[in-house]
């Protein structure tokens, strides 16, 4: 990296927004088809202040998985802080999470959209590492205090299905729990559980 460069997350939302614009019709593609055997499909209930809850600073405690799929019980603890910011009155934000342990250190960025026709939210994921937006989408929604989202993604090759969930929400603490399966979602094997505390 260049020394003179400086991260400008303001220009970064920018960029992403604009490509979340050009390929929302093949990610919404994509997500539906992992919904398939997820569930339903939206309901008509306003979740665009679905992510209010998570304005602001917390203490992340973060257990992953290191090698996903592959019969591994091998997992890392990390530690650190994550900071969530409103964008459009609360439909849309920009999430920071710095986690670290003695050999590991994980910063990624997380953007939020909200859809109003189909109330459904997108998360899109990016890690400081590699410098690349994830694609596609986790698309899905809240229902009943507990959020959950999906995409089919390759990973090693293979196409998977992923999903986000959401839960224990209240005022000072909630969980989120990555989880993939290969096997059209009748499994799941979460490989990123996070705990967040204010």
């Amino acid at each position: 990296m260049h020394a003179s460069y400086r991260f400008n997350p303001h220009l970064f939302l920018a960029f992403v927004l604009m490509i979340g614009w050009a390929i929302s019709g093949s990610a919404q593609t994509k997500a539906d088809l992992a919904r398939t055997s997820a569930g339903p499909t939206a309901d008509s209930r306003d979740g665009q202040h679905d992510f209010d809850f998570e304005f602001g600073s917390w203490k992340v405690q973060l257990k992953r998985l290191l090698h996903p799929l592959a019969s591994s019980n091998s997992w890392v603890e990390l530690d650190g802080t994550s900071i969530v910011r409103k964008v459009w009155d609360g439909r849309a934000n920009l999430g920071e999470l710095d986690v670290t342990n003695g050999d590991s250190h994980i910063e990624g960025l997380s953007l939020r959209l909200y859809n109003p026709q189909t109330h459904e939210w997108s998360i899109y994921w990016a890690n400081r590492r590699d410098g690349n937006l994830g694609m596609p989408p986790m698309i899905g929604q809240f229902r009943n205090g507990r959020g959950e989202f999906f995409d089919q993604e390759l990973f090693n090759g293979a196409s998977i299905q992923a999903r986000f969930i959401f839960s224990d929400v209240s005022p000072t603490s909630f969980r989120l729990e990555q989880a993939f399966s290969a096997d059209g979602g009748k499994t799941w094997e979460p490989n990123w559980i996070a705990n967040f505390r204010r």
